[in-house]
């Protein structure tokens, strides 16, 4: 079933979460020992990210070095076909632009709906690290909308080879990325919600938002999107906050303000232990006020740590 289909046969504020897949080398036991005990606040469908390659430099020995590709998290469309098999839950893989041309992106999207994958959240993706900005690769897309249009194609049975007769369509949900606090690169929140909209307007069908923590960031963005005409369902994304250093690294990875009320609160905390205690209270205290607001789903960010999530369904759901 896709996204947009349950939440419109949900009675009331549904429940998901994303996860990481597991590091090259390691397997997908750990990862279901996190899903696990989150089933029991029965999400209709679980997000999976994709992390793209990343480039290391190894010394040759003789004064060169070697720029050599890695790719550190593999497996998306493996692990949603596990948890899909596993969990018998609908899965929604990432799709993004960095690192993939429009044949592996056509690939990838062959194989996930061979599986029954029907959901896919269509992203950019960020640059890699040793990169000050997004690169995208020579034979693939430079934006999200770009990818969205492939994915559109393909679902009206469109593919590269134009030469194709009779080409079976896909029938993708197509979710795309919102931003509360508007997305770093664009110059204004105005331009921004031009771009959201015109990725409504060629088939996006859900909206999910980068994570937030004052909700009035979220109530206005939603007014925005509405007086714009973008009537999609518009998911919040939320994050609690478990150490202190999140208080800096969060606003400089992901360009976002903290409020002053949790900023105290924090600065009040001694170690990790009570900054997660002040994290999930406040994430439970969003998601209360958000579900009153009737926000279609409340989807969390787990960071590959369940047991906070747990705390905070459980006193939710």
């Amino acid at each position: 079933m896709k996204v947009t289909e349950h939440i419109a046969n949900a009675k009331n504020t549904v429940f998901s979460f994303e996860i990481l897949p597991p590091l090259k080398g390691q397997n997908i036991k750990q990862l279901f020992e996190n899903i696990e005990p989150l089933m029991e606040f029965k999400p209709p469908f679980i997000d999976v990210t994709y992390h793209r390659e990343e480039y290391i430099y190894r010394d040759k020995g003789n004064g060169l070095l070697e720029k050599r590709t890695t790719r550190k998290r593999p497996g998306t469309v493996g692990i949603c076909a596990a948890i899909k098999n596993r969990f018998d839950i609908d899965t929604v893989p990432h799709i993004i632009c960095g690192g993939f041309s429009k044949e592996e992106t056509e690939n990838a999207l062959i194989d996930l709906d061979f599986l029954g994958i029907d959901s896919v959240l269509v992203l950019r993706g960020d640059p890699i690290k040793s990169e000050n900005k997004f690169v995208p690769d020579p034979k693939g897309h430079a934006y999200a909308i770009e990818l969205m249009e492939q994915v559109v194609n393909m679902n009206k049975g469109k593919y590269i080879d134009e030469e194709l007769q009779s080409a079976a369509p896909s029938d993708f949900c197509i979710g795309v990325a919102g931003y509360p606090e508007k997305h770093f690169e664009a110059p204004s929140m105005k331009s921004d919600l031009k771009i959201l909209k015109q990725k409504v307007e060629k088939g996006a069908e859900y909206v999910v938002t980068q994570m937030f923590f004052d909700n009035q960031k979220y109530f206005e963005f939603v007014k925005l999107c509405r007086a714009e005409g973008i009537d999609v369902p518009i998911i919040p994304g939320l994050k609690p906050i478990t150490s202190l250093k999140q208080m800096s690294a969060l606003p400089r990875t992901f360009y976002l303000d903290l409020p002053d009320n949790l900023v105290d609160e924090l600065d009040k905390c001694k170690d990790n232990v009570a900054a997660k205690e002040v994290g999930i209270e406040w994430c439970i205290q969003q998601s209360k006020e958000l579900i009153e607001f009737g926000a279609p789903c409340l989807h969390y960010y787990s960071m590959g740590k369940s047991d906070p999530i747990y705390r905070i369904a459980e006193g939710i759901f």
